[in-house]
């Protein structure tokens, strides 16, 4: 059953990543008109502010960077609490609302995921450029928006894998990643011995977007429940050139739309992440209208 409600919330968070500007994509979404967007759906929409994070300057020097897991992580008590009041957030939304958390940077999914998925098992669908899999032993940079799905998936640092409520969220098999175009060697390794169905750029290239959407459609069918995370960055930078950490080849523009239109003509997805999008390095708000657009398409917009 198609949601009557939706449910805005933002997410300034800019700690997982070392790139400032990520903390203004809820402004600049909100900006762009999503609210109206939607509305024009026929949804009633309710816009929740932003949840409370603290700002880079706001960590001590001594929670910067720390020495955890194996590796290093960066801002790790910041990035835990304001993941709690993510979780706390979301846990508030009713069965018969469909929330869209506007980040900040993809660490946010540790809050969101962990909670929406907290009552029923849950399909994911990580729509990304990275695989986001590293642990801190993995790790290249410490950068924790390069780790929330191994820490969904229960790898990685027990205060982040039991946030909210002890242990994995989500089942590693319910995971499927479309896009990726740049995977650190140690997430490959998750990857596999995880069993996450992982679809990269040459699939899409090969195959084209339309098999792999069915099949991503198909492999979480049976869940009663499925979130879409969808990371800016998926997009190539020539149409989505607001995002911090962009890669060429990306999904094209007509890529990213048909994947929103066929998951939302599934009647599967239940609430969406937008992330990943930095105004500072945007031209003319282009990628945060992309992302209403997208939005839009996932929630039931049709060309006929």
């Amino acid at each position: 059953m198609r949601p009557t409600i939706v449910r805005i919330f933002g997410v300034p968070m800019d700690l997982g990543q070392q790139r400032r500007g990520v903390d203004m994509g809820p402004s600049a979404v909100r900006y762009a008109g999503l609210q109206a967007r939607l509305e024009g759906l026929g949804y009633r929409v309710m816009d929740g502010g932003n949840i409370a994070v603290e700002a880079p300057e706001e960590a001590s020097a001594a929670e910067a960077v720390q020495e955890l897991g194996g590796g290093q992580v960066r801002h790790l008590r910041a990035v835990e609490q304001g993941c709690r009041r993510i979780y706390e957030t979301a846990c508030g939304c009713g069965p018969e609302e469909f929330p869209i958390f506007l980040g900040g940077d993809h660490s946010i999914a540790l809050g969101t995921v962990g909670a929406l998925s907290r009552l029923a098992p849950t399909g994911v669908i990580w729509v990304d450029a990275h695989a986001d899999c590293n642990t801190p032993a993995t790790s290249p940079s410490g950068n924790l928006h390069g780790m929330p799905l191994a820490h969904l998936v229960g790898l990685g640092l027990p205060e982040l894998v039991d946030l909210g409520h002890p242990g994995p969220k989500v089942d590693p098999r319910h995971v499927v990643l479309i896009g990726l175009r740049h995977v650190d060697a140690g997430e490959r390794a998750h990857l596999r011995n995880l069993g996450i169905r992982a679809y990269t750029m040459r699939d899409i290239d090969e195959r084209g977007l339309a098999a792999v959407a069915r099949e991503a459609i198909i492999h979480v069918a049976g869940l009663p429940r499925v979130h879409v995370s969808l990371d800016m960055d998926s997009l190539d930078p020539r149409v989505a050139p607001g995002v911090g950490t962009p890669v060429p080849g990306g999904l094209t523009y007509r890529e990213a739309h048909l994947l929103m239109e066929m998951l939302a003509e599934s009647h599967k997805v239940t609430s969406l992440d937008i992330v990943e999008i930095n105004p500072i390095l945007d031209d003319g708000n282009q990628t945060a209208e992309l992302a209403v657009e997208l939005a839009a398409s996932l929630l039931g917009a049709r060309i006929l």
